[in-house]
């Protein structure tokens, strides 16, 4: 972690800037080998993460409420288009810019993870210790609707595909649910069977599960 300079109060125009800004291509390191995504493709990063104050918390509660937004679609956003299921929080490369030699305190961090858990966009998979953050990357009745939109497009209904092949199978090519949360998407499923549009059938192994939709 590199030195870190006291930054100047945000800039309330900088924070009002929206991820639908320009971008440009920021590379970001990580000492973890667990955490250097080396494998991912390039990410744009939107340009109000080469911006120093963006890694100090800012006290004036208008300006907080905007960073901390920022900061929610920048996580929400990073680990969607990379099919990041999990984020480890202290091995999420997010934290350290190498560019502008900045990087978030711990304390920081946890109040950007804990206003993210609120947003819906995230659960703790170790509430107790809270170093392990489920990424939604749709809510459960999203994804139930994506699931159901696809099944219609796909002639599926009053036919059965299992579990496996709704998040990894061949037909589901750029789905919203392609390589999806297991968990998430038995949630999605459950949202469906209680709208009387699918039913959950056991299989010989959670995997085989089958879902037939109606």
């Amino acid at each position: 972690k590199g030195t870190r300079a006291r930054p100047a109060a945000l800039r309330p125009s900088a924070c009002t800037q929206t991820p639908s800004i320009p971008h440009s291509t920021c590379t970001v390191t990580n000492s973890s080998p667990k955490a250097t995504m080396s494998s991912l493709k390039e990410f744009e990063f939107p340009e109000f993460y080469s911006f120093p104050p963006f890694f100090t918390i800012q006290p004036v509660k208008s300006t907080r409420e905007k960073q901390l937004g920022l900061w929610r679609d920048l996580i929400l956003r990073y680990h969607t288009e990379n099919r990041i299921k999990t984020l480890v929080v202290h091995e999420c490369p997010l934290w350290f810019n190498k560019e502008v030699n900045r990087s978030l305190e711990v304390q920081d961090i946890q109040q950007i993870m804990e206003d993210f858990i609120r947003s819906g966009h995230g659960e703790w998979e170790d509430p107790a210790v809270k170093t392990r953050c489920r990424i939604l990357w749709r809510r459960p009745e999203q994804l139930a609707s994506d699931v159901y939109d696809w099944a219609e497009a796909n002639g599926m209904i009053n036919r059965v595909c299992t579990l496996y092949e709704l998040h990894s199978g061949e037909d589901i090519n750029g789905m919203s649910f392609e390589g999806a949360d297991e968990e998430l998407l038995r949630r999605a499923i459950g949202i469906l069977e209680e709208q009387g549009k699918c039913k959950l059938f056991q299989g010989e192994t959670s995997s085989e599960d089958g879902i037939k939709f109606f």
